[in-house]
């Protein structure tokens, strides 16, 4: 009753809205690019490219899913040689992200909407033996559905934010139902397996893997990355960088107030900014000339134009982000000085950088929880902190070299993630009688 009820609030939200957003993006020039797809209709050569058996479906929602997909991906293919596989994502860039990463090796195809019709559609034609969601993908339509053509579902790499557990309980009745589908949780922490069992996750079903991004973080960084970052933006070898990654609306402002402090003590800082979403650049550059600071956006840096100048750089493109964080001296995380969950702090840490990050890290509470346990990490209560922490980190150079050295240490200590949870998926193939024994 309950699953009826959902499909007919699917359908009547997407009638409702949908013919609005099409109009919408057909009056600003855009087009709803790859439609046959999310409405189920799979395109035919990546059907083709698909192996007999055993299949495996694993969806992607977007960039950092689709990192992780392909560390588990490369497991599999050890673990189960010949197995054939398909990713599907919901984001455009997520799609050109695992088209670029696993070229034409594995179809890559946009996730049907999570309606009867496309959902039937798309897995009559795709007949995986397992489907694969990352993270908190849970999607009633393609579960029910999953388990009423017999297909095997797990929830891998599984995180359960302290953000959203409160409004999943206020539906429990719903999602005790939805997660009955699901045959297998490979959960990351045990936070997060006690908060999908809160959600009425059948115990017996669970298991604690921890999170493969460990995995999704190059083992080999070295001097090659930093030193052409350095070229690219003119940065002197002995030149103090001040990071700020994925920092959301609010958090600009937080960060240069900061960084007024740093520029009292160590007037040469550079400091990047790197704006989760890339549209806000020309508000941040505003701002930042609004203080009486010189900045440059990211592309107006590069061949033949001036070299750089400015004391602060605003990143408004695409994917640069880990490799920057390779110049760091200090790097903050965003999304944590605003309740937003918080950004990964294992990027900059593999570099061996000094990683700082406010008050909300609930999305990451593993990696907080790994970095800090170690002495690996620098958390601020708030803005006035976080200045008063780089202008100290900055003073002490040994310190921070310590801090960076441990970070790097406990991430690379923790990879190997992937392999497990590739297993648990491996199991519930031969639970399926798929492979011998």
């Amino acid at each position: 009753m309950l699953y009826f009820l959902y499909r007919i609030f699917g359908f009547g939200l997407f009638f409702l809205l949908f013919p609005g957003i099409w109009f919408y993006k057909r009056i600003r020039g855009q087009h709803c690019r790859h439609l046959a797809e999310r409405f189920g209709h799979v395109p035919e050569d990546a059907v083709k490219r698909l192996s007999d058996s055993p299949r495996i479906w694993i969806h992607a929602v977007s960039l950092g899913e689709v990192k992780v997909a392909g560390s588990i991906i490369e497991a599999l293919k050890r673990l189960i040689p010949g197995c054939s596989i398909i990713v599907s994502s919901m984001t455009e860039h997520g799609r050109n992200l695992a088209r670029e990463a696993f070229g034409d090796e594995i179809a890559v195809v946009y996730a049907p909407i999570d309606l009867l019709g496309p959902v039937r559609k798309a897995l009559s034609a795709i007949r995986p033996d397992v489907l694969v969601f990352l993270e908190t993908e849970i999607w009633p339509a393609w579960l029910f559905e999953a388990k009423r053509m017999g297909i095997k579902t797990a929830l891998i790499n599984g995180r359960i934010s302290v953000r959203s557990i409160d409004r999943y309980l206020r539906l429990r009745p719903f999602f005790r139902e939805v997660l009955k589908n699901f045959d297998l949780f490979s959960m990351i922490s045990e936070e997060d397996a006690r908060r999908v069992r809160s959600m009425g996750a059948p115990s017996q079903k669970i298991v604690v893997n921890g999170n493969a991004k460990y995995d999704t973080l190059k083992s080999d960084v070295g001097h090659g990355v930093a030193k052409k970052i350095r070229k690219l933006l003119n940065l002197e070898t002995s030149q103090k960088v001040f990071i700020a990654g994925s920092t959301r609306h609010g958090e600009e402002e937080m960060v240069l107030n900061a960084y007024e402090k740093v520029l009292k003590e160590f007037p040469e800082t550079i400091l990047i900014i790197v704006p989760r979403h890339i549209e806000r650049a020309t508000a941040i550059t505003s701002m930042i000339e609004g203080r009486g600071l010189k900045c440059r956006l990211r592309t107006e840096i590069g061949s033949n134009r001036a070299k750089r100048t400015e004391q602060v750089i605003v990143i408004d493109s695409f994917g640069e982000l880990f490799d920057l964080y390779s110049v760091g001296t200090v790097v903050f995380c965003g999304a944590s000085l605003v309740p937003l969950g918080g950004q990964n702090p294992l990027e900059p840490a593999v570099w061996g950088g000094v990683v700082l990050y406010g008050p909300s890290m609930e999305d990451f509470s593993d990696a907080k929880d790994l970095l800090e346990s170690a002495g690996a990490s620098v958390p601020v209560s708030g803005p006035e902190e976080l200045g008063e922490k780089a202008v100290w980190l900055l003073g002490h150079p040994e310190e921070a070299k310590k801090y960076g050295e441990r970070a790097r240490e406990v991430v690379l200590r923790n990879r190997g993630v992937a392999q497990r949870h590739a297993k648990a998926i491996e199991g519930l193939l031969r639970c399926a009688s798929l492979r011998p024994p």
